[in-house]
C-alpha cells in the first residue's frame, strides 16, 4: 500500500525537516572545527570525521532539496539511507566508547532516517514487488 495520505506526507516532511536540521548542525559544526580540536573530542581520526561531516551536510540537503524543488525526488530515500548507514556507525562507536545509554540518541535519529527512506521509497512506488 502506497503512503499517499496527506497526514503521511506531512509527517514525513516534518521528520525530514528535523533530521535535516540535526545533520546540518552536527555536520556543519564538525566541518567548522579545526582538525586538532576534532582529535581531542573523538577517538576517531579527524579526517574521517571531516568526511562524515561532509556526508551529513550533503545528506541533509538530500533530504530536503529534491522534494522541495521537485527535481530527482528519488534521491531523497537514497540520502536518508546513507544517513542510516552513518547513524549505524555512530550508534556502534558510541556503544563501544561511552556505553549503551548515550547510544540511544544516534539510534533514534537513525531509526527516523530509516522511516524517511522507507516512506519516500514507498511513496515513489518503488516499494512494490514487480
Amino acid at each position: 500500500m502506497a503512503l499517499t495520505t496527506k497526514w503521511t506526507r506531512v509527517t514525513l516532511w516534518v521528520i525530514q525537516g528535523l533530521l535535516a536540521a540535526v545533520f546540518l548542525f552536527a555536520g556543519g559544526f564538525k566541518l567548522a572545527m579545526p582538525l586538532a580540536a576534532l582529535a581531542k573530542v573523538s577517538p576517531l581520526p579527524p579526517l574521517f570525521l571531516k568526511f562524515v561531516s561532509v556526508c551529513e551536510v550533503t545528506g541533509a540537503f538530500g533530504l530536503i532539496l529534491p522534494g522541495l524543488l521537485h527535481i530527482r525526488e528519488g534521491l531523497t530515500p537514497l540520502a536518508a539511507a546513507g544517513l542510516v548507514i552513518i547513524m549505524i556507525g555512530a550508534t556502534i562507536s558510541t556503544i563501544a566508547v561511552l556505553g549503551l545509554a548515550p547510544a540511544v540518541l544516534p539510534f533514534v535519529v537513525g531509526t527516523l532516517a530509516a522511516v524517511v527512506a522507507w516512506g519516500r521509497w514507498d511513496a515513489l512506488g518503488r516499494g512494490k514487488a514487480h
